[in-house]
């Protein structure tokens, strides 16, 4: 992979001894030259001090905020001129980065998706959860940003100017991407949704039926910010 000393890497984490020292381990093998941002959403485990360890910059909530305070925080912290968030559990390989590189050539946003031509699911989640998220996605469609088809996936690369959206977002929990993404179109930045290899991991801190109408209301809560006009130019 080439050198990418203008890339920043945000890992939002919580309580996840278990796995971030072989993350970090992997991005720093196939991104050696990228600032590395984790924001500890108020563990109560070893995380921070593994991260630290591995020579992560570590932000530490006060208390358990939610992934989308947790993402915020990082990308506004980050300095690089190209700012990609991926999940902890690395469920889309940091191999994938080099094509987005090159799309954000021509795009502010490139985003991973699992519902896109040339996507490839090698482990698939639960049918319960896949079918509550493609349910969630159809609300998406219709009341945040038509034409994309997966806003969830935790692979997603800002430039630097797209990356301000996060300024303006609001939303502390799942739906995050959703704001972000609405904002960012919204904005007139440019999206590409790109296929991406993905691989379910256990462990995931999303609670099928709470979060999922958390999520709902979200999206009105969206529509509600944006016609009140809270979601100005950064």
């Amino acid at each position: 992979m080439p050198r990418t000393a203008s890339l920043s890497i945000v890992i939002p984490a919580y309580n996840e001894e278990a796995r971030i020292g072989k993350t970090l381990a992997q991005i720093r093998k196939h991104v050696p030259h990228a600032e590395l941002i984790v924001v500890d959403d108020g563990s109560s485990d070893g995380t921070v001090a593994l991260a630290r360890r591995a020579g992560a910059k570590v932000l530490v909530n006060e208390r358990n905020r939610g992934k989308g305070y947790s993402v915020r925080r990082g990308m506004l912290a980050a300095q690089g001129g190209l700012i990609l968030f991926s999940d902890a559990d690395l469920s889309t390989p940091i191999t994938e980065l080099p094509r987005f590189l090159s799309l954000a050539r021509d795009h502010d946003v490139v985003i991973g998706s699992r519902s896109v031509t040339g996507s490839r699911v090698v482990v698939h989640q639960p049918l319960y959860r896949e079918l509550i998220g493609k349910t969630f996605n159809l609300l998406v469609q219709v009341m945040a940003v038509p034409g994309i088809k997966d806003t969830q996936c935790g692979f997603k690369l800002f430039s630097r100017d797209a990356a301000r959206v996060f300024s303006v977002c609001r939303l502390d929990g799942f739906s995050f991407d959703v704001e972000a993404l609405f904002v960012a179109r919204k904005l007139g930045f440019s999206i590409k949704e790109e296929p991406v290899e993905w691989r379910n991991a256990a462990g995931s801190k999303v609670h099928p039926v709470r979060d999922a109408l958390r999520m709902l209301r979200d999206l009105f809560v969206i529509r509600w910010n944006w016609m009140r006009g809270m979601y100005r130019k950064p």
